[in-house]
């Protein structure tokens, strides 16, 4: 099989799964003008701040921070009225910090912290998804066809990067590679008190070129947690975006389709 058709193999994979459980998937949306910047860090540290376990590349752990705009998510059922009741939420700025866990074999990401530009947004996703949302003012721009900038600013601190395109056509990730580790996933793990949760993705194999990435301030991102201490930024990605279907938030323990070992 080519590198190409593997990888979207797993893609492939990763919709007939979500669409495995009945009723999938709850959203629609658009992530668009994607960074991905990626930390190696110190496994024992970093699973300290973990409540599941950690998914190794090579014997290393990483930690990515992903900045991105969502745009038009409307629920999949309802049509143009439930499209209407969501529109104060559907579209917004988002900057995620996440790490690569697994849970029952099935490989994914944990949400370490979340930054949104929607206050409403932040009230709604810990209850339903238990994700660790938090109110930020953020502002994303091109300044020209390839440099991406994004400044942040919250309660905890203050992130500003740049990010700079590598001139590159597009393209997908190459399987096994460590690339393809840390963007193709498609379950994310969340916990929030004593209660935890899953929900799947899909999307297509992300189209990306490597970035170099200037970062002029960081201490939002140090306040996560102790991993910071070791961390060192190992490289970055950009991608124009995806059309992603996003799935219902399930309770660890429910019934779930035979888990698949991978990066899926």
């Amino acid at each position: 099989m080519s590198e190409t058709l593997a990888v979207l193999d797993g893609s492939e994979t990763a919709r007939k799964r979500l669409l495995s459980i009945r009723g999938e998937p709850l959203f629609y949306a658009d992530w668009d003008n994607v960074i991905f910047i990626h930390y190696q860090t110190d496994p024992q540290e970093l699973q300290r701040c973990i409540p599941y376990h950690l998914d190794l590349y090579d014997g290393s752990a990483f930690v990515s921070l992903v900045a991105f705009t969502m745009r038009g998510m409307r629920p999949r059922f309802g049509g143009s009225l439930s499209a209407l009741f969501f529109k104060p939420i559907s579209t917004h700025h988002f900057l995620n910090v996440r790490t690569y866990v697994t849970d029952e074999a099935e490989a994914g990401i944990y949400f370490m912290q979340e930054w949104l530009s929607s206050r409403l947004a932040t009230w709604l996703g810990p209850c339903s998804f238990g994700l660790p949302y938090r109110f930020a003012q953020m502002d994303y721009h091109r300044n020209h066809e390839h440099e991406q900038r994004g400044k942040i600013e919250a309660s905890a601190g203050s992130f500003h990067f740049c990010a700079t395109l590598e001139p590159n056509d597009p393209g997908i990730c190459a399987p096994g590679s460590l690339d393809e580790f840390l963007l193709e996933r498609y379950t994310a793990f969340t916990q929030f008190g004593k209660c935890r949760r899953f929900f799947r993705i899909w999307h297509e194999p992300w189209q990306r070129v490597p970035a170099d990435i200037q970062i002029a301030t960081d201490r939002l991102i140090q306040s996560t947690g102790r991993w910071w201490r070791s961390a060192r930024c190992i490289g970055a990605n950009y991608s124009t975006g995806v059309k992603v279907w996003m799935g219902w938030p399930h309770a660890i323990g429910d019934s779930r389709v035979i888990p698949l070992i991978g990066y899926e």
